[in-house]
Formats: C-alpha cells, structure tokens, sequence
C-alpha cells in the first residue's frame, strides 16, 4: 500500500493547482489490489441504472403503488441521498485521523482525490465499496419504510449515480454555462480554495442548511 504523500493536514495541493486528468497515484503495491481501486467512470450507470429500473417496477406492478406515489416516494429518496452524500463527505471523508493507520485509510478514501483532483479512475466509488453500502442502505430502508422501500431506494440510487456523474464532470467537462457552471465552480472552489466547506456536490441545499457554503 501506498504511503500517504503527507502525514498532517489531509489535502496537500497549493490552492491554485489544477492537475493533469490522468494524474494519479500508485497505492497499493498488489497489482490487483491496484487494479480495482481504479473505476471506469461510467461503471455506475452500468451497475445501478437499472436497480433503479427494477426498483421501479416493483414500487409499480408488484407493490401496486400508484404512480404519484412512487414519484413522491422517489423524489424522497433522492433528497436522503443528497443528505447522505453531505454528511458521509464533511464527517467521513473530511475527518482527521491520528493514527499513522488511520491516515493512511484516510488517504485512500478521500485522500488521494484532492492531492490528484481529476484521476479519471478515481473519481466514481469502487464497486467494492458501493455495493456492500447499496445492501446496508436497502436493509435501512426496510426497517424504515418497509412496503414503500423499492420506490425510496431507486430515488436514493439514482441520487447516488446523479453525484458520481456530476462528480466526474466538474473534473473533466467544459460546464461554461448556467447552473452546471455554477456546481463546477461551487465544488471546485472546495477543492482549492476551502476543504472545509461546499461539501454538498450534486446538490448545495445542506451546506445552507448547515452553514457550511464557505467559512
């Protein structure tokens, strides 16, 4: 495994610095352990587009909900993603470790992505990690809102693949106009001008609610 480039503050990038899209580095010194800490962006889409498809159609001919329902019932579960993603990126991927372990975790969770911003292959969540995450969040929700659980997780899913998409174009697409260039600057301020705020990236609505838009 890879050394953290640092053992203090997590991030190390002068704040003007803007990376090469390919430019990441090595950390683990299993090749295959290397190998799938590497995603291609568009493995989401593939993976989880159609859970939300399936999810969809249980809410509608299995569970018999009716169609206003469902999209209420999704429209919720996308607004428990956006809260997800903010308090999973301010509390875990921002959180400071101590131990020379825990920095070093620490760093390949988050870590590398602000020390190499626009690594195309590590800037969607691995499988390895998102999948077990999907069946926690499933088995949540059934204790929660139990009949009703296929329609709020396809909204949670379909929140989660929105973030991973939008993640990866405000590394690497133009975004020059209206409110794509307003997120693309919003998330990009975070990465080098203030990692200790603008955590919300498919959505700002919980760094207003938090105060966190900036320090």
């Amino acid at each position: 495994m890879a050394e953290p480039l640092h053992q203090g503050r997590a991030f190390s990038r002068p704040p003007l610095y803007v990376s090469n899209k390919n430019e990441t580095v090595r950390m683990f010194e299993s090749d295959f352990m290397e190998f799938f800490s590497r995603v291609h962006p568009i493995t989401p889409l593939v993976l989880y587009l159609p859970v939300v498809g399936a999810m969809l159609f249980v809410s509608v001919w299995q569970r018999q909900l009716s169609l206003v329902a469902v999209a209420a019932l999704f429209l919720l579960g996308i607004l428990l993603w956006t809260l997800t993603e903010y308090l999973i990126h301010r509390y875990i991927f921002h959180y400071q470790p101590k131990t020379r372990i825990g920095k070093r975790l620490h760093y390949i969770v988050h870590g590398v992505h602000h020390d190499y911003p626009s690594g195309a292959r590590r800037l969607v969540m691995p499988p390895s990690i998102s999948v077990p995450l999907a069946f926690l969040f499933y088995g949540i929700f059934l204790l929660i809102f139990w009949r009703l659980t296929p329609a709020v997780f396809a909204g949670l899913v379909f929140g989660y693949v929105c973030y991973d998409m939008l993640h990866y174009a405000t590394h690497h697409f133009p975004m020059k106009h209206g409110i794509w260039l307003w997120l693309k600057q919003y998330h990009l301020r975070h990465h080098y001008k203030d990692d200790h705020a603008g955590y919300g990236i498919s959505s700002p609505l919980w760094d207003y609610v938090f105060r966190t838009t900036r320090r």
